[in-house]
């Protein structure tokens, strides 16, 4: 099986969907941010304001970079690892990408308790979410293989839609 990439907005369910997938397939799951964490030796926050965002989107893009040419993976990606062209291009040319979309109001309710979210550090609330996901949505739509609505879902039901639109495109 080629890699399967879950982009989209943080909150959208990447790390839960990706957990559900890996047991479904069998397959290998990558937490990108979380390996990132662990080679660092920090909290992705502590990244950020040691470093800067540039920083942590080159730690994401070697990351991606590690694993392209291998296979059987399913990748929960860096909520901003798809703006950039080269990480996109590593993720299509041995992959498939899944874009996972939920709406401002579902994403907020579902990060608002976590202090682990740089972006949204000082702003937590609907208004400034539904402003940064209309900026990224283009994005996320353009690089998409397939979109996948989580709003009103369990995770059972967003896998199985996954798995069916990755057997559909084979």
């Amino acid at each position: 099986m080629k890699n399967l990439y879950l982009i989209g907005f943080m909150g959208a369910g990447k790390s839960t969907i990706a957990r559900a997938l890996a047991k479904k397939c069998p397959s290998k799951r990558i937490e990108m941010d979380q390996l990132i964490e662990e080679q660092q030796g920090m909290a992705i926050t502590d990244i950020f304001a040691a470093h800067g965002e540039n920083y942590f989107r080159d730690l994401e893009t070697e990351l991606l970079r590690s694993f392209s040419e291998s296979t059987g993976y399913v990748v929960s990606c860096g909520g901003g690892s798809v703006l950039r062209d080269e990480n996109a291009a590593l993720m299509k040319e041995n992959g498939c990408i899944v874009f996972l979309r939920a709406t401002p109001e579902t994403i907020y309710e579902r990060v608002k308790d976590s202090t682990n979210r740089p972006i949204l550090n000082g702003n937590m609330n609907v208004e400034y979410i539904r402003e940064l996901m209309e900026k990224r949505r283009p994005r996320y739509e353009a690089v998409a293989d397939i979109c996948v609505d989580t709003d009103g879902k369990d995770v059972d039901a967003i896998s199985e839609e996954i798995l069916k639109a990755v057997e559909d495109r084979s």
